[in-house]
């Protein structure tokens, strides 16, 4: 009869020392690493500030009034979709209309 005999320990001392070691280097690696990004923070509502002397069309403005007041546009996108969306593109801004009503006036960013 053979007698079983007790099952051997695990040596697990050295996978965990390597990973110890590993993750140090990573550590120190990531440590004496610069970083190499600039960061630009303008806050929101002084994006666009050098434009911000141009005074935008009112929401709900015709676009007879759009026109009698800032001239003939640059050019003319549309309309399109339902309901009927068209954009007026000036110098400085575009003008979005819903009908013959102005949504929304966007300026334009810098280039």
């Amino acid at each position: 009869m053979k007698t079983l005999s007790q099952p051997r320990p695990l040596n697990v001392a050295r996978p965990l020392s390597f990973v110890a070691g590993a993750m140090v280097a990573l550590a120190a690696f990531t440590a004496t690493t610069p970083a190499i990004a600039d960061e630009v923070r303008i806050p929101v509502m002084q994006q666009g500030s050098d434009k911000r002397t141009v005074k935008l069309p009112a929401h709900g403005e015709t676009k007879g009034q759009v026109q009698s007041h800032y001239g003939k546009p640059q050019g003319i996108k549309g309309p399109t979709g339902e309901p009927p969306i068209t954009q007026w593109f000036f110098n400085d801004f575009v003008v979005y209309f819903e009908g013959d009503r102005v949504i929304h006036a966007v300026l334009k960013p810098n280039r």
